[in-house]
Protein backbone atom coordinates (compact mmCIF):
# COMPACT_ATOMS: atom_id res chain seq x y z
CA UNK A 1 0.00 0.00 0.00
CA UNK A 2 2.88 2.34 0.81
CA UNK A 3 4.35 1.83 -2.81
CA UNK A 4 1.11 2.21 -4.55
CA UNK A 5 0.45 5.74 -2.73
CA UNK A 6 4.44 6.60 -3.11
CA UNK A 7 3.99 6.22 -6.92
CA UNK A 8 0.45 7.66 -7.22
CA UNK A 9 1.67 11.17 -5.05
CA UNK A 10 4.87 10.94 -7.66
CA UNK A 11 2.75 10.62 -10.55
CA UNK A 12 0.19 13.48 -9.27
CA UNK A 13 3.24 15.56 -8.39
CA UNK A 14 5.03 14.76 -11.75
CA UNK A 15 1.70 15.83 -14.09
CA UNK A 16 1.58 19.05 -12.43
CA UNK A 17 4.96 20.12 -12.65
CA UNK A 18 5.07 19.29 -16.26
CA UNK A 19 1.27 20.42 -17.37
CA UNK A 20 0.78 23.17 -14.69
CA UNK A 21 3.19 25.13 -16.94
CA UNK A 22 1.27 24.75 -20.47
CA UNK A 23 0.82 28.36 -21.78
CA UNK A 24 3.70 30.00 -19.57
CA UNK A 25 6.60 31.59 -20.72
CA UNK A 26 10.14 31.26 -20.44
CA UNK A 27 13.71 31.73 -21.16
CA UNK A 28 15.06 28.45 -20.94
CA UNK A 29 14.85 25.90 -23.56
CA UNK A 30 11.65 23.48 -23.84
CA UNK A 31 11.68 20.20 -23.40
CA UNK A 32 13.25 17.95 -26.24
CA UNK A 33 10.97 14.80 -27.23
CA UNK A 34 11.54 14.60 -30.94
CA UNK A 35 14.07 16.43 -32.63
CA UNK A 36 11.99 17.32 -35.87
CA UNK A 37 15.12 18.27 -37.56
CA UNK A 38 16.10 21.37 -35.46
CA UNK A 39 19.66 20.68 -35.80
CA UNK A 40 20.86 19.16 -38.88
CA UNK A 41 24.11 18.29 -40.84
CA UNK A 42 24.30 21.33 -43.50
CA UNK A 43 26.41 24.26 -44.96
CA UNK A 44 26.38 27.94 -43.84
CA UNK A 45 27.01 31.03 -45.59
CA UNK A 46 30.46 31.72 -46.27
CA UNK A 47 31.83 28.76 -44.35
CA UNK A 48 35.25 27.17 -44.98
CA UNK A 49 34.42 23.65 -47.24
CA UNK A 50 37.97 21.59 -47.86
CA UNK A 51 35.59 19.10 -50.16
CA UNK A 52 34.95 21.59 -52.60
CA UNK A 53 38.14 22.91 -55.10
CA UNK A 54 37.76 26.62 -53.86
CA UNK A 55 37.53 25.96 -50.07
CA UNK A 56 33.82 27.05 -49.49
CA UNK A 57 30.24 26.34 -48.99
CA UNK A 58 28.66 28.89 -51.08
CA UNK A 59 28.45 27.46 -55.07
CA UNK A 60 28.36 29.26 -58.11
CA UNK A 61 25.03 29.72 -59.95
CA UNK A 62 24.88 27.14 -62.27
CA UNK A 63 25.07 28.51 -65.81
CA UNK A 64 21.96 28.31 -68.36
CA UNK A 65 19.67 28.34 -65.02
CA UNK A 66 16.61 30.46 -63.73
CA UNK A 67 16.87 30.75 -60.24
CA UNK A 68 13.46 30.96 -58.48
CA UNK A 69 12.46 34.42 -57.10
CA UNK A 70 13.31 35.98 -60.53
CA UNK A 71 10.16 37.84 -61.10
CA UNK A 72 9.23 35.76 -64.16
CA UNK A 73 6.07 33.58 -64.36
CA UNK A 74 6.90 30.16 -63.88
CA UNK A 75 4.03 28.72 -66.21
CA UNK A 76 5.40 31.06 -69.06
CA UNK A 77 9.00 29.68 -68.15
CA UNK A 78 7.82 26.42 -69.07
CA UNK A 79 5.39 26.34 -71.72
CA UNK A 80 6.13 24.93 -75.19
CA UNK A 81 5.19 28.11 -76.54
CA UNK A 82 7.59 30.66 -73.68
CA UNK A 83 8.88 33.70 -75.88
CA UNK A 84 12.67 34.56 -74.04
CA UNK A 85 12.57 37.76 -75.54
CA UNK A 86 12.04 39.06 -71.86
CA UNK A 87 14.17 36.34 -70.25
CA UNK A 88 17.44 37.37 -72.87
CA UNK A 89 17.24 41.36 -72.88
CA UNK A 90 19.88 42.40 -71.49
CA UNK A 91 18.71 45.95 -71.52
CA UNK A 92 15.96 44.97 -69.39
CA UNK A 93 16.99 42.29 -66.87
CA UNK A 94 21.01 44.07 -66.91
CA UNK A 95 20.80 47.84 -67.65
CA UNK A 96 23.47 46.59 -70.49
CA UNK A 97 23.43 46.96 -74.26
CA UNK A 98 24.22 44.15 -76.28
CA UNK A 99 28.48 45.66 -76.53
CA UNK A 100 28.56 45.34 -72.61
CA UNK A 101 27.91 49.30 -71.95
CA UNK A 102 25.37 50.63 -69.97
CA UNK A 103 22.01 51.72 -71.42
CA UNK A 104 21.65 55.64 -71.63
CA UNK A 105 18.12 56.16 -70.30
CA UNK A 106 15.53 53.71 -68.52
CA UNK A 107 13.98 51.59 -70.90
CA UNK A 108 10.56 51.82 -70.01
CA UNK A 109 7.75 54.56 -70.24
CA UNK A 110 8.57 57.09 -67.46
CA UNK A 111 5.02 58.01 -66.30
CA UNK A 112 3.48 59.07 -63.20
CA UNK A 113 2.61 54.95 -62.34
CA UNK A 114 6.02 54.44 -62.54
CA UNK A 115 7.51 57.46 -61.08
CA UNK A 116 5.07 56.59 -58.12
CA UNK A 117 6.08 53.21 -57.57
CA UNK A 118 10.05 54.36 -57.85
CA UNK A 119 9.21 56.73 -54.93
CA UNK A 120 7.25 53.77 -53.31
CA UNK A 121 10.09 51.40 -53.44
CA UNK A 122 13.14 53.98 -52.81
CA UNK A 123 11.41 55.01 -49.80
CA UNK A 124 11.19 51.24 -48.58
CA UNK A 125 14.82 49.52 -50.07
CA UNK A 126 16.75 53.11 -50.41
CA UNK A 127 16.15 55.78 -48.29
CA UNK A 128 17.54 54.61 -45.12
CA UNK A 129 21.13 54.46 -46.28
CA UNK A 130 20.97 57.15 -49.07
CA UNK A 131 18.49 59.59 -47.35
CA UNK A 132 15.17 60.89 -48.84
CA UNK A 133 16.85 62.79 -51.22
CA UNK A 134 19.60 60.85 -52.33
CA UNK A 135 22.21 62.80 -50.72
CA UNK A 136 23.73 60.30 -48.55
CA UNK A 137 22.12 61.68 -44.99
CA UNK A 138 19.89 58.21 -44.31
CA UNK A 139 19.33 57.06 -40.29
CA UNK A 140 22.69 55.02 -40.74
CA UNK A 141 25.06 57.81 -41.42
CA UNK A 142 25.95 58.49 -37.75
CA UNK A 143 27.14 54.90 -37.26
CA UNK A 144 29.34 54.99 -39.81
CA UNK A 145 27.34 53.20 -43.09
CA UNK A 146 28.16 55.91 -45.46
CA UNK A 147 25.96 55.85 -48.96
CA UNK A 148 26.50 57.60 -51.81
CA UNK A 149 25.17 61.13 -53.00
CA UNK A 150 23.14 60.86 -55.71
CA UNK A 151 23.50 64.47 -56.04
CA UNK A 152 27.61 64.58 -56.84
CA UNK A 153 28.43 65.57 -60.75
CA UNK A 154 29.56 61.92 -61.08
CA UNK A 155 26.52 60.25 -60.40
CA UNK A 156 24.60 62.75 -62.03
CA UNK A 157 26.47 62.03 -65.31
CA UNK A 158 26.65 58.67 -65.09
CA UNK A 159 24.28 56.17 -67.32
CA UNK A 160 20.70 55.25 -66.45
CA UNK A 161 22.36 51.36 -66.54
CA UNK A 162 25.11 52.21 -64.51
CA UNK A 163 22.81 52.61 -61.36
CA UNK A 164 20.39 50.30 -61.98
CA UNK A 165 23.37 47.83 -62.27
CA UNK A 166 24.49 49.13 -58.86
CA UNK A 167 20.68 48.32 -57.31
CA UNK A 168 21.06 44.69 -59.45
CA UNK A 169 24.44 44.09 -58.23
CA UNK A 170 25.61 45.94 -54.89
CA UNK A 171 28.70 48.27 -55.30
CA UNK A 172 31.02 48.40 -51.92
CA UNK A 173 29.34 48.21 -48.49
CA UNK A 174 25.80 48.00 -50.78
CA UNK A 175 24.41 44.31 -51.04
CA UNK A 176 22.33 43.22 -54.44
CA UNK A 177 18.91 43.70 -54.45
CA UNK A 178 17.95 41.56 -57.55
CA UNK A 179 16.55 38.92 -55.11
CA UNK A 180 14.73 41.41 -54.11
CA UNK A 181 13.24 43.78 -56.25
CA UNK A 182 12.10 43.37 -59.74
CA UNK A 183 13.80 44.64 -62.96
CA UNK A 184 10.73 46.51 -63.66
CA UNK A 185 11.13 48.10 -60.15
CA UNK A 186 14.52 48.98 -60.36
CA UNK A 187 14.38 51.04 -63.30
CA UNK A 188 11.35 52.95 -61.38
CA UNK A 189 13.79 53.58 -59.00
CA UNK A 190 15.90 54.86 -60.97
CA UNK A 191 13.70 56.94 -63.30
CA UNK A 192 12.96 58.81 -59.59
CA UNK A 193 16.59 59.28 -58.48
CA UNK A 194 16.69 61.19 -61.61
CA UNK A 195 13.66 62.99 -60.72
CA UNK A 196 15.28 63.65 -56.63
CA UNK A 197 18.26 64.63 -59.12
CA UNK A 198 16.77 67.66 -61.14
CA UNK A 199 14.67 69.06 -58.09
CA UNK A 200 18.29 69.71 -56.05
CA UNK A 201 19.90 70.78 -59.35
CA UNK A 202 16.95 72.40 -61.57
CA UNK A 203 17.84 75.98 -63.40
CA UNK A 204 15.03 78.22 -63.98
CA UNK A 205 16.05 78.68 -67.66
CA UNK A 206 15.22 74.63 -68.17
CA UNK A 207 11.27 76.07 -68.24
CA UNK A 208 9.27 77.31 -70.84
CA UNK A 209 8.18 81.07 -70.85
CA UNK A 210 4.58 79.37 -69.64
CA UNK A 211 5.57 76.85 -67.27
CA UNK A 212 8.27 80.19 -65.65
CA UNK A 213 4.87 82.29 -65.89
CA UNK A 214 2.43 79.45 -63.85
CA UNK A 215 5.09 79.38 -61.22
CA UNK A 216 5.43 83.24 -60.70
CA UNK A 217 9.53 82.82 -61.81
CA UNK A 218 10.87 85.72 -63.78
Amino acid sequence: MRIFLAIYVFAIVAAVSILGFRGSKSTKPPLEVFPDMDRQARYKPQAANAFFTDARDDRPIPGNTVARGNFFNQAEVFSAEFDDTTLGDTVLNQGKNADGSFVQKVPLEVNHALMAEGQEKFDIFCAVCHGAAGDGNGVTKPYGVLAANYHDARLRDVEDGYIFDVITNGKGLMLPFNGRISPDERWAIVAYLRALQLSQNANAKDLSDAQRTELGIK
